[in-house]
């Protein structure tokens, strides 16, 4: 999917954070785990560490120098399932890893909806960043990847995922990527997840609306 194609077709990206947690977000951006576990001082061999760890719970870092880190949890991602859908020899931790590399934003505020009232998160309060597409385009788009799953949870009947999962925007056209599982499935591919390495910074710049969900 090229920039303008993403831009075109979903203005708006969702993102799904904990509340409190907005002072630090508007200084420091919006942080991968990775980034956020550096940040708060941790040395590196333990980032490594806890970064292709499964986490049951939130965890709370406090203090640390940028102040309250609230680790999301990732129970929908269950480690025996995640074990037998995993290609290109990658492990569990591996992908645990990936994904901690990562900011995740949803592009569809009803499938976003629909997953925040599930059981296993309708206890877990949140606040909604609703982000411009075209200005997160202009300042990460060389380090935004799309995907056609959600790549953190394997709770019912999960999806193959591998080191092509997640495609770089610009990659390829919109066409061409929707093609590319048809050996696996019957129908085209949709984006479901929009990713960003690292971190998002200048949140505030891109922010269109910000309330509780």
């Amino acid at each position: 999917m090229t920039a303008v194609e993403l831009v075109t077709r979903h203005p708006r990206l969702y993102h799904l954070t904990t509340p409190g947690a907005w002072e630090v977000i508007r200084t420091h951006g919006l942080l991968s785990t990775e980034a956020l576990l550096r940040a708060a001082g941790l040395d590196e061999a333990e980032v490594q560490a806890r970064i292709r760890q499964r986490r049951p719970a939130r965890e709370v870092l406090d203090p640390t120098p940028i102040g309250r880190v609230v680790l999301n949890d990732n129970k929908p991602i269950q480690l025996a399932k995640l074990s037998r859908c995993l290609e290109d020899g990658l492990t569990p931790e591996d992908w645990l890893a990936e994904l901690n590399r990562r900011v995740f934003f949803w592009v569809d505020a009803a499938r976003m909806k629909g997953l925040g009232e599930a059981a296993i998160n309708r206890t877990d309060p949140r606040e909604l960043l609703v982000l411009d597409t075209a200005s997160v385009v202009a300042d990460c788009g060389a380090r935004m990847q799309v995907s056609p799953i959600n790549t953190g949870a394997t709770l019912h009947q999960p999806a193959r995922r591998g080191r092509t999962t997640f495609t770089p925007l610009g990659a390829m056209s919109y066409a061409e990527w929707r093609l590319q599982r048809r050996d696996r499935k019957a129908s085209p591919d949709n984006i479901v997840e929009v990713t960003v390495l690292g971190a998002v910074p200048n949140v505030e710049r891109h922010l269109i609306e910000r309330r509780g969900f």
